[in-house]
């Protein structure tokens, strides 16, 4: 599969707006986004869904399980199920949620 991320459709998420590439149906393995984060992003998790986070533009912080962690360009973050978090600042970023997507698995106390 191939996907070019800038002409997906962005759809708004917990964290900004999101372009999702390779999210069909019959992909159960992974998806890759481009999240363009807004600042008042919502705190939540995800039961199945382990995450990595790659920052490609802006600093700020990525707030996991409380605390936060500062955040530039190039840092990756590995975002375990269970984990609650959310990232700070005007960010743009690539997240590869593994397995796949499921909008069903976003969770918010």
């Amino acid at each position: 599969m191939i996907t070019q991320l800038d002409e997906v459709p962005p759809v708004r998420c917990p964290c900004g707006f999101a372009r999702r590439g390779f999210a069909t149906p019959d992909n159960q393995v992974a998806t890759i986004h481009m999240v363009n984060i807004e600042t008042d992003s919502q705190v939540h998790y995800h039961k199945k869904m382990t995450e990595i986070y790659l920052v490609l533009e802006g600093t700020g912080f990525m707030e996991l399980d409380g605390a936060k962690i500062p955040v530039k360009p190039m840092t990756s973050v590995f975002i375990k199920p269970g984990c609650r978090h959310r990232a700070v600042g005007k960010l743009k970023i690539i997240n590869i949620p593994i397995p796949a997507f499921d909008p069903d698995d976003e969770w918010f106390d």
